[in-house]
C-alpha cells in the first residue's frame, strides 16, 4: 500500500517537474518574458528564480521518494536463494538407485566365467 502511494507521488511530481522545466527558457524566452513590466510584484528576475527553486525543490522530492519506494519494496525472505525454485515431484535432491546384491557373472573371451 505504502509502495503504491509512493508511486503515484513519483508520478505527479515527474509531472509537475516536466512542466516547470518546459516553462523555463534559458533565453529569457519562457514564462519569465511575459512579467517584463517594471511595476510587476514578481518581475522577471524573480520568475527566474522561483522557477529555478522550483525546479531543485522538485528534483530533491524526486529523489527522496525514489529512496523511499525502494527502500518499501516488499521482498520475499527465503533461507536459500535455490530453495525458491519450484519443486515438482520427490523433494529429496537425489534418487538413489537399488543397491545390487548379486554380482552378474563376466564372460571372458576364453569362455571363462569370472
Amino acid at each position: 500500500m505504502v509502495y503504491t502511494i509512493l508511486i503515484v507521488l513519483i508520478i505527479i511530481v515527474c509531472v509537475l517537474l516536466g512542466l516547470v522545466v518546459l516553462v523555463q527558457n534559458s533565453k529569457g524566452g519562457g514564462l519569465a518574458a511575459n512579467f517584463s513590466a517594471p511595476t510587476q510584484v514578481m518581475g522577471v528576475r524573480q520568475t527566474a528564480d522561483f522557477l529555478e527553486k522550483a525546479t531543485w525543490w522538485l528534483a530533491g522530492i524526486l529523489v527522496a521518494l525514489s529512496l523511499a519506494a525502494t527502500v518499501s519494496i516488499h521482498r520475499g525472505h527465503a533461507e536459500d536463494p535455490l530453495q525458491t525454485e519450484v519443486q515438482v515431484g520427490d523433494l529429496s535432491p537425489v534418487q538413489q538407485l537399488p543397491a545390487a546384491t548379486t554380482a552378474t557373472p563376466v564372460a571372458t573371451p576364453d569362455g571363462e566365467q569370472q
